[in-house]
């Protein structure tokens, strides 16, 4: 699947307990214009252990699969999460900025 959408946490490094290997896991925000208001949370899990070189609030292009993360919260109710396990999340510039950097050029 891919979804595009702002990064809402900085992304953290992190170690799987079971290999040792690093990735990076971070939040992410997809709005969609029209007709749907309410936008969709995701976390991000990004399987490599490379910076990733992203901030928070910068517009991605999140490729990977889909999961329900499902696990108890702190008050010990069953809660989740959509979590994408992604090979790629690429930085891409908004339509405004691409427009703007052509008009001066």
């Amino acid at each position: 699947m891919q979804a595009f959408g702002n990064v809402a946490t900085p992304p953290v490094r992190k170690e799987s307990k079971t290999t040792g290997k690093g990735y990076y896991e971070f939040r992410m925000c997809e709005s969609q214009r029209g007709v749907d208001s309410e936008p969709t949370w995701y976390s991000v899990r990004v399987m490599r252990d490379a910076n990733l070189a992203l901030s928070k609030g910068d517009f991605v292009k999140v490729t990977g699969k889909l999961k329900a993360d499902f696990y108890l919260s702190r008050e010990g109710k069953p809660t989740g999460t959509l979590l994408i396990l992604a090979f790629e999340a690429a930085k891409i510039a908004k339509p405004a900025a691409a427009s703007a950097e052509s008009v001066s050029a």
